[in-house]
């Protein structure tokens, strides 16, 4: 009868169980004829077989992000990780309080390559200028604008004026958003005399304000939460952004991460 309802032969049926029996080194059923009838033993060992087989199917099943234990590995540019990051951290914390965070500092490419060799989990950078591979996702985050930032001494709101008459500090060219002021430059025909040339934003925007020049900056980074000696000005109708997303390889997605893209989308 066991047999018919799985779909089985009885052979199928019985076999197992003589071997589960012998293993166990104890009789499970009382066999007279063709019947068999769970003993005493059987009856003590049922309850048991079914928490062992409620186990098994919980193994199937996604843990949620409390549940989730171990180590997620996020790499994040600076930014980031004093912005958008720090605000979301504690209300993961709180929900998935047994998973340690590995944070790995980085600008965009080089984050964007430990991604992509499996070193990173999660990559939080500004979205890479060109096409991504099939097997990584892209979460938008954040869109910032680009202003000009100028010493406090420079006189004159015309931006274009501005990048063009003083000294420029230059957002590296060979990173992603250094690669966008570049593309500006170009679209408006600006040739710039160029002083300096870095991929921090902090240190470009004290550079600016010790008076070394003018300088096209995302609106981000810790510079905007303290008093500053400096102007910013506002592209107006050329204003472009700078953007940023979350990358992680699809076959990678888990209830942690899932739990932390949550909480960085939840800032917005």
């Amino acid at each position: 009868a066991a047999g018919q309802q799985v779909g089985i032969t009885q052979s199928a049926v019985t076999a197992p169980k003589r071997v589960l029996e012998k293993q166990l080194g104890v009789l499970l059923f009382d066999r007279s004829g063709r019947s068999a009838v769970l003993n005493a033993a059987g009856r003590h060992a049922l309850p048991l077989a079914e928490q062992m087989l409620a186990l098994y199917g919980q193994m199937a099943l996604p843990p949620g992000a409390g549940d989730c234990v171990g180590e997620l590995r996020v790499g994040a540019i600076a930014t980031l990780q004093t912005g958008l990051l720090a605000e979301a951290l504690p209300r993961f914390r709180q929900l998935a309080p047994r998973v340690e965070l590995k944070l790995v500092p980085g600008v965009s490419l080089q984050l964007f390559s430990q991604l992509d060799a499996g070193e990173l989990d999660l990559a939080l950078l500004i979205k890479p200028p060109f096409a991504l591979p099939k097997e990584i996702l892209e979460v938008p985050l954040a869109r910032e604008p680009f202003v000009l930032v100028a010493p406090l001494h420079v006189e004159g709101d015309d931006p274009l004026r501005l990048l063009a008459e003083q000294p420029f500090v230059r957002y590296d060219r060979t990173s992603f958003g250094g690669r966008q002021v570049s593309r500006f430059l170009r679209e408006q025909r600006l040739m710039v005399h160029e002083a300096l040339e870095l991929d921090e934003l902090e240190a470009i925007v004290r550079l600016v304000e010790n008076g070394m020049g003018v300088s096209l900056v995302p609106r981000a980074g810790l510079w905007l939460q303290r008093p500053t000696r400096l102007r910013v000005i506002e592209l107006g109708a050329l204003t472009f952004h700078r953007e940023l997303v979350a990358l992680l390889r699809r076959a990678q997605r888990q209830p942690a991460l899932d739990c932390l893209l949550n909480c960085l989308e939840s800032i917005n």
